[in-house]
């Protein structure tokens, strides 16, 4: 027998028993992670983030699945587009707003949805998470469930309640054994090989130096320019939305240094840009970049190159740079599958979104396949 459980905060549930669900997964299911963005504010019913997380427990009150899951008054800070879905949803007379989504906020990184306990019968407790979902769905007359960047035994699971799968693609770089970056650069065909060295000379001669840290090496000074850093992009995109405060780095310089990586550009001894990072488990994420003078290749150098010669110095064997950015395939990232469920309670907006779901599949296999066809790396 199963006790399901709704929590209004991170905080409600054991630090502890918590990360014993996450075990080596994610680092961005870490409750540290999430507590930070709730206790900084920048989840909160009032920025259209409600935590709902879902916890599941024995009957000894023994912690066996749980899921990060939130009330969403907006689609902002996703990275599954639904746009065109809540516009079809209202031109139809629906009501899209509140949807429930299972996901973590602001980062399009894929990894395990519903953390279940070792040894306890995962797939059982899958299926007792998203029929969970599904009846809170139905009972509040929510329009729809979402599960975003989710494994493939949870998408086998959520479709058998019926919920849809949506494919997107993201630029992932994968270790190949490289031994060294030179190692790395040899895997280009010749063009493209001497056009990076060109990039990594031509920031040297400009006189910037870039240092890479990692974990309790971080100094406490990098944190606040880092934040500098990340609204400067912000603050240059007309399209940019600022999600994160101050207070949330500053959480995470106190309680999650260990996955943390910083790669810090220089100019005539201060730092002018820079690079936020999480890293576990053999993966390296990008997350946020920003600068405050703009010199050529600095982009390049700072989130790549500099990135990827620390992944394969310590053996790292995947670099994941987050959503979009198809200039990243000239640099050897390749096109990676991602996948998303969802459950659409109206069903004629759900045979609507089915079949744009299906055509969208079809094209997503197709710039796949010949991007992979094409890829900047020479076959060994």
């Amino acid at each position: 027998m199963y006790e399901v459980q709704l929590l209004r905060a991170i905080e409600e549930v054991d630090a502890v028993e918590w990360d014993a669900l996450v075990g080596d997964g994610s680092p961005f299911l870490e409750w540290d992670w999430l507590a930070s963005l709730e206790d900084s504010g920048c989840v909160a019913g009032r920025t259209g983030w409600l935590p709902q997380h879902l916890v599941v427990r024995d009957g000894r009150g023994n912690l066996l699945a749980a899921c990060p899951l939130y009330l969403k008054g907006h689609s902002m800070g996703e990275f599954v587009f639904d746009h065109e879905w809540a516009a079809a949803a209202q031109r139809a007379g629906i009501e899209y707003y509140p949807k429930m989504l299972v996901a973590v906020p602001f980062t399009p990184a894929a990894g395990d949805r519903f953390l279940t306990a070792p040894g306890s019968g995962r797939p059982a407790l899958i299926r007792a998470l998203a029929q969970a979902l599904r009846d809170i769905c139905d009972r509040n007359d929510f329009s729809s469930v979402h599960v975003n960047f989710c494994q493939s035994d949870e998408v086998a699971a959520l479709h058998e309640v019926g919920f849809v799968e949506r494919v997107g693609f993201q630029y992932q770089w994968r270790n190949a054994g490289y031994r060294t970056f030179d190692d790395y650069l040899d895997h280009f065909r010749s063009k493209r090989r001497n056009q990076i060295k060109r990039e990594q000379r031509a920031l040297a001669e400009q006189g910037v130096t870039i240092e890479v840290r990692a974990g309790d090496a971080i100094p406490d000074a990098w944190f606040a320019p880092m934040f500098d850093f990340y609204k400067s992009t912000i603050d240059k995109l007309y399209w940019g939305r600022q999600y994160l405060r101050r207070e949330f780095f500053e959480r995470l310089r106190a309680r999650f240094k260990r996955n943390l990586c910083f790669v810090v550009a220089h100019l005539e001894g201060h730092p002018i840009a820079g690079t936020f990072n999480v890293q576990k488990g053999g993966t390296f994420y990008g997350r946020y970049w920003g600068t405050t003078r703009e010199l050529r290749h600095l982009h390049f150098n700072v989130c790549y190159y500099a990135a990827i010669a620390h992944c394969i110095e310590h053996g790292l064997q995947r670099f994941e740079p987050g959503a979009g950015g198809e200039f990243k395939t000239l640099r050897g990232f390749d096109p990676q599958r991602t996948h998303s469920m969802h459950y659409i309670r109206d069903q004629r907006l759900n045979a609507a979104i089915e079949r744009f779901l299906v055509a969208e599949r079809r094209e997503v296999d197709r710039v796949v396949e010949w991007m992979h066809d094409n890829s900047e790396l020479k076959e060994q």
